[in-house]
């Protein structure tokens, strides 16, 4: 049985409040709300009046145009360089691409490593090729990252795929170049594929900079990256982004892609190609950062003690409270103060006793409502307040 994708049972509880009539502050869903860069836009608008873009991209990996495209900004963004002919592929979407490695390596009886707490879509999907799952705990005492010597060698000896995703989804965790030569030398070592979802690569606060695992010398022998246009330019629902690292994982994700859909329709593609080589989103950063600011400050103010992330755009804090669970306190905080939050364990077992809260919210052009989720989650009475405050 396919299990129900987390935020569309959140959609349904939050339609069911809206119905109601409720005013309601939507903290759930990663979904960047700010316009797509106008300039992007345009790009999509001229290449659309183009002929040629109105057919079937019948290239092996992807429009050419964007896969150079996204080479060129991934040597300027992180100084490494890739073979935009050999090491890029385009993809629908990182999730899309995300899934379908796990259907490109995954058979009955295979295993792959993912994170728990983590983005759901590297387990289902894994499930649904018929393979199995070891969730590798990620913990607050060590920074969310995985503690490699903790993984048992026969799971290593079995594992194909070794998902990791850093910013990352929900805790707003960040890597460390160190963390991945580890990682890179452990994947070495029991020949395991390193996927790594960097969808939120360039959301970062305070001049901060994510390390990549391709800056690890060698990685491109185990190791494949993924990145996505949403995040990083406000194209929600625009379906592009890309992958790119080890040849051979490029080429099996490509194959696989091959027999399942025709690529994105080529004005998007070459719109996105626009967006990696001329277009500067700082304006949204600013905005993320800004909200940040006012919802950390707001809750550490009530005594709600958060940690601001680096990277991302989500506050993963622990409940307040130690006689409700992640899905009770969320659903108090629903109730009574009309916000939307997501239980941590609905990312798994190791997020239980916390809830996590985007940064992203539709209508909030200064940061205001996020002052306001703040005074209501104030007044609701579910947060104890700290000595002093």
């Amino acid at each position: 049985m396919i299990p129900p994708y987390l935020f569309a049972e959140i959609s349904r509880i939050k339609n069911e409040a809206i119905a109601s009539g409720a005013d309601i502050i939507d903290l759930g869903i990663g979904d960047p709300d700010l316009p797509t860069p106008q300039p992007v836009i345009d790009a999509l608008c001229k290449s659309a009046q183009k002929p040629t873009t109105h057919r079937y991209d019948e290239t092996p990996r992807g429009w050419t145009s964007f896969l150079e495209a996204a080479a060129s900004w991934y040597g300027k963004e992180f100084g490494v360089n890739v073979d935009a002919a050999t090491e890029v592929v385009q993809l629908i979407g990182s999730k899309e691409g995300l899934a379908h490695l796990a259907w490109a390596y995954i058979d009955p009886g295979d295993l792959a490593i993912v994170p728990n707490p983590g983005y759901t879509v590297y387990k289902v999907n894994t499930l649904m090729a018929g393979g199995d799952v070891f969730e590798v705990p990620l913990r607050e005492s060590n920074g969310y990252l995985p503690i490699l010597a903790d993984i048992p060698t026969d799971v290593a000896k079995k594992a194909k795929l070794f998902y990791v995703c850093y910013p990352n989804n929900p805790t707003g965790a960040i890597a460390t170049s160190e963390f991945y030569a580890d990682l890179v030398r452990y994947c070495r070592e029991y020949d395991i594929l390193l996927v790594n979802d960097m969808a939120y690569a360039t959301v970062a606060y305070d001049g901060y900079k994510n390390p990549t695992v391709l800056q690890v010398q060698g990685a491109k022998d185990v190791a494949i990256e993924f990145h996505s246009l949403s995040k990083m330019y406000n194209m929600t629902g625009w379906r592009l982004g890309f992958a790119l690292g080890n040849t051979n994982a490029v080429n099996n994700l490509q194959k696989l892609k091959s027999n399942i859909d025709s690529k994105a329709f080529p004005a998007i593609a070459e719109a996105g190609a626009h967006a990696l080589t001329e277009v500067d989103n700082k304006h949204t950063i600013e905005m993320y950062q800004r909200r940040r600011d006012l919802l950390c400050d707001g809750l550490n103010d009530i005594g709600w003690k958060v940690q601001k992330p680096k990277s991302a755009f989500y506050v993963w804090a622990r409940v307040p409270r130690s006689d409700m669970s992640s899905a009770e306190f969320a659903g108090e905080i629903l109730k009574k103060a009309n916000i939307v939050m997501i239980p941590g364990n609905g990312y798994g077992t190791e997020g239980e006793g916390y809830v996590r809260m985007s940064l992203t919210l539709m209508g909030d052009t200064d940061g205001s409502r996020f002052q306001e989720a703040v005074r209501r989650i104030k007044e609701s009475g579910l947060v104890p307040q700290a000595v002093g405050v």
